[in-house]
């Protein structure tokens, strides 16, 4: 992902820390450990090619990549769905590699309905999207909506529109980037607003050329967390430290569901921290999350 990257040289001066917990997450969450709480850990896309040979096996082809990327994560940030419609069978085929699993699939909505004009007059394409991805049934997450950079509160009545129109019975999580959204009290308050009456969440996007979208706001007892890391600078793993006490304190504080995609603008080395971030939050919060494994041991990862 090269959204909010900046130069590794100017990591070391980019301000990190998240924010406090906003009050507005109180009117979400109930402040009693949820029990039955699941947390999900994985990355945008199974197709990398890095990972032949570090995760997946020596000479794995392609076609087999989402049969190994479930055996190292519980989940994926679908993004293939962001770039065509898929039909009811390739998205049967998909789900098949994970039977028997308790694994989770979160498909990006199509860009002919977020990215190319108006929201307004989507219905059909909008409908073939969810046509397709329904096929997932158990294994379906929650829907990713991202809007593009330039879309503005100045849009928020066609925005909020279309999400009122969205399905009831799919959970929905919203991503927008434009900084008015942040950084003007009016229009974040209206969106969380509207997002928390319409039981949509609100995705946290964590990226170091872009803080206030680190905005730990939920408007759901869901947390939908996209972590864009640097190719294992000394940051990324500060980072993780920081959201691993986060999470603990929304899972003690009555969250249902925790969704962390990890993301680099170099994708190879993800399944690094993944591990790093994996064992704190197993030692932290009492979890049993699964991990990748290599095929090789990394120098310096055990």
């Amino acid at each position: 992902m090269e959204f909010g990257r900046v130069p590794e040289s100017e990591l070391d001066a980019v301000d990190f820390s998240v924010p406090d917990e906003p009050v507005f997450n109180k009117t979400v969450l109930s402040g009693r450990k949820n029990k039955n709480a699941k947390v999900y850990l994985g990355c945008a896309k199974w197709g990398r090619e890095e990972w032949v040979g570090k995760i997946y096996p020596l000479k794995t082809k392609e076609k087999d990549f989402l049969q190994h990327y479930v055996q190292h994560y519980n989940s994926i940030e679908l993004n293939a769905t962001h770039y065509k419609i898929w039909g009811e069978a390739g998205i049967r085929k998909w789900a098949e590699k994970a039977k028997g699993m308790d694994f989770k699939f979160c498909p990006k909505m199509y860009q002919g309905v977020t990215h190319r004009g108006s929201l307004t007059g989507k219905d059909f394409v909008s409908n073939e999207f969810f046509r397709g991805i329904v096929a997932f049934e158990e294994y379906l997450g929650p829907v990713f909506v991202q809007v593009s950079d330039t879309f503005s509160p100045k849009r928020k009545a066609e925005m909020f529109a279309y999400l009122s129109s969205l399905p009831k019975d799919l959970q929905f999580f919203l991503e927008v980037r434009h900084p008015d959204w942040f950084l003007k009290e009016r229009e974040r308050t209206d969106l969380l607003n509207f997002l928390k009456e319409n039981n949509i969440g609100i995705v946290i996007t964590d990226t170091a050329g872009r803080r206030e979208c680190a905005h730990m706001h939920l408007t759901v007892s869901k947390a939908f967390i996209r972590y864009v890391g640097n190719s294992l600078h000394d940051t990324d793993y500060s980072r993780c430290d920081a959201w691993v006490q986060r999470m603990k304190y929304w899972l003690n504080n009555g969250i249902e569901e925790i969704y962390f995609f990890m993301h680099m603008h170099d994708e190879a080395t993800s399944p690094e921290l993944t591990v790093y971030l994996v064992d704190k939050m197993n030692k932290e919060c009492g979890l049993n999350l699964v991990k990748p494994t290599f095929v090789t041991q990394q120098p310096g990862l055990f």
